[in-house]
């Protein structure tokens, strides 16, 4: 086991375990691609992947994806199609797992990536939802890849874009109509947080190795809750480390 590895290379093998084998899996781009790529190599050889744009994949792409239109990425794919047939999938129910990435995410699993301060006056604009609210309504289960910070982890984000489970109360993604499952987990550069199977709010779940538990609650936004027993997270294996570098040999997105 080797202990050379980048926070995002931990990222990207954590979210990996998180693809289960015969997920259908929406993909999305950075730190999620490779991660697909991970697990459909090794424990989830069965998983497909579905990218916004139309395709649909059974095993990763052979050469390396800087957007997830790139030729790679259409050559020998499942389906190429066009966006709004891949969207389709997700509606009917069909997606088990999506990733989503965001500026700010909250106890509950909330996603921002509209804007960050006053609504009429902003201090940051953001790129609004793409395809993350679609993923965040309709997948079975969905989770969250972020850089721990207090900025980030908030108490309530600035404007929901990306609904989690709401304000946390039992129940609240049935009654506003909401069809997936919700957030299960969101992963950062320092540990992992999840969330009780009937939603609600998040818990520290598992810390990685060289961080403490104190270092995550001094980063969290929130009076962090934290399980009885949180354990340390297994740190990346030979063979995913092996893998993550064959599909991003010059580290564009996990060393920068």
């Amino acid at each position: 086991m080797t202990t050379d590895y980048t926070p995002q290379e931990m990222m990207v093998a954590v979210a990996s375990r998180e693809i289960r084998d015969g997920d259908l899996v929406f993909v999305g781009m950075r730190l999620p691609v490779l991660a697909y790529a991970v697990a459909q190599s090794s424990h989830a050889p069965t998983a497909r992947g579905l990218f916004e744009v139309g395709l649909m994949r059974s095993r990763p792409a052979e050469k390396f994806l800087g957007t997830m239109g790139d030729p790679p990425n259409v050559v020998g794919a499942l389906w190429a199609t066009r966006m709004s047939n891949a969207m389709a999938l997700m509606a009917q129910g069909h997606v088990d797992l999506g990733f989503i990435g965001g500026a700010e995410v909250d106890r509950f699993g909330n996603l921002n990536t509209s804007y960050v301060g006053d609504p009429k006056k902003p201090n940051v604009k953001l790129p609004g939802s793409g395809g993350g609210a679609d993923i965040a309504i309709l997948s079975r289960r969905w989770v969250t890849l972020m850089s721990h910070e207090r900025r980030r982890l908030v108490d309530r984000v600035s404007f929901v874009t990306s609904p989690g489970h709401g304000d946390g109360s039992p129940g609240w993604r049935r009654r506003n109509g909401l069809l997936g499952g919700g957030p299960s987990a969101i992963v950062t550069t320092l540990a992992v947080l999840r969330f009780p199977d009937e939603g609600g709010e998040a818990f520290l779940a598992t810390v990685h190795p060289g961080h403490t538990v104190e270092e995550v609650l001094a980063e969290t936004g929130w009076p962090l809750q934290v399980a009885d027993r949180v354990i340390e997270t297994s740190a990346p294996t030979n063979a995913e480390l092996t893998s993550i570098r064959r599909f991003d040999p010059d580290g564009f997105w996990t060393r920068g």
